[in-house]
């Protein structure tokens, strides 16, 4: 009886045993786990350990959205926008709406405990509170040097959703159509870029928010055009007139954002307007507004931006 009880006994301790091993094992895989599953992202405001392949994802940065749309990773919440028809779908109900594109709604956003939020330089100012939700970076894309920082977004991206090989293609087609766009651009004359708000026009040049038609795709500027930020210089039909483009790049602002005003055909049809080289050439190219004005630098619509004036400058 006791060398049964004594035979039990060992069982049981070697039992006990196996368990607590199986159980330090499976803490040391959890840990390792733990630590595979997470990478840590610099970003324009900060550092933030992210988790990888996030399955809840925010972003107001619609770029982004374009670019894991391009890379078919799923987005759950979106900020209320007029989205262009390639991004029509996320107006849709069934997308959880986080707030406007530079006011977040902190409320519904912690209601949807997101995994990862990502925001851009609208709604920057919000990113210590959106941090205090959920993991948030701030993948703002440097137009002092938009080519290199989108390309720089776009790796990351790739690195969190495990989507590296995809975004090196994509990249590596848009470097092919850069190349093609600039060589055309090399002799198709001067070009001007504005945007019309509310019946009035502003000037972007080299160095500005738009100004991917110059730095990065070679039209050469019409005329010197001052810029501070995200605003241009305020022009005349005059001015227009006096640069005398060969190519006219416009950007209508009240088309993008939804608001009611005078369309940019209606504030371009001027007869100083009419009498320059770009109107005569049938050289003024009408963006598509929100891709330009909202969208920015998405790996979709990179390329779509780039056709535009490559289809102008082809001409």
């Amino acid at each position: 009886m006791k060398k049964s009880l004594k035979s039990g006994l060992l069982v049981v301790t070697a039992a006990v045993s196996m368990l607590a091993m199986s159980a330090c094992g499976q803490q040391t895989n959890a840990a390792a786990g733990a630590d595979a599953e997470t990478i840590s992202v610099e970003h324009a405001s900060g550092t933030t350990d992210v988790p990888v392949n996030p399955e809840t994802v925010y972003t107001f940065d619609l770029g982004v959205l374009d670019s894991l749309t391009a890379l078919g990773v799923e987005v759950d919440g979106v900020p209320q926008a007029v989205f262009p028809e390639s991004l029509a779908q996320y107006g849709e109900d069934s997308y959880t709406k986080i707030g406007s594109m530079k006011e977040p709604d902190f409320e519904a956003i912690s209601e949807g405990a997101p995994d990862l939020i990502i925001i851009s330089g609208r709604t920057a100012e919000a990113y210590d509170e959106l941090s205090k939700i959920a993991p948030t970076i701030d993948l703002s894309v440097d137009t002092a040097a938009p080519v290199e920082s989108f390309k720089e977004v776009s790796t990351t991206l790739g690195e969190i959703f495990g989507k590296e090989t995809e975004v090196d293609e994509k990249l590596a087609a848009l470097d092919t159509k850069i190349a093609d766009t600039k060589a055309a651009a090399a002799d198709a004359g001067t070009g001007l870029v504005l945007m019309t708000s509310g019946g009035e026009m502003t000037a972007y040049g080299a160095g500005s928010r738009f100004g991917i038609v110059h730095d990065v795709l070679g039209v050469q500027p019409a005329a010197e055009v001052k810029s501070e930020g995200p605003h241009g210089e305020a022009i005349s039909h005059e001015f227009i007139a006096e640069t005398n483009p060969y190519h006219l790049f416009v950007i209508d602002r009240d088309s993008a954002v939804g608001e009611s005003g005078e369309a940019a055909t209606a504030v371009l049809d001027n007869d100083l307007v009419n009498g320059t080289k770009a109107a005569k050439n049938d050289s003024i190219t009408y963006l598509d507004s929100a891709s330009w004005y909202l969208v920015g630098y998405g790996l979709n619509n990179t390329d779509a931006m780039i056709s535009a004036v490559q289809a102008a400058v082809t001409k």
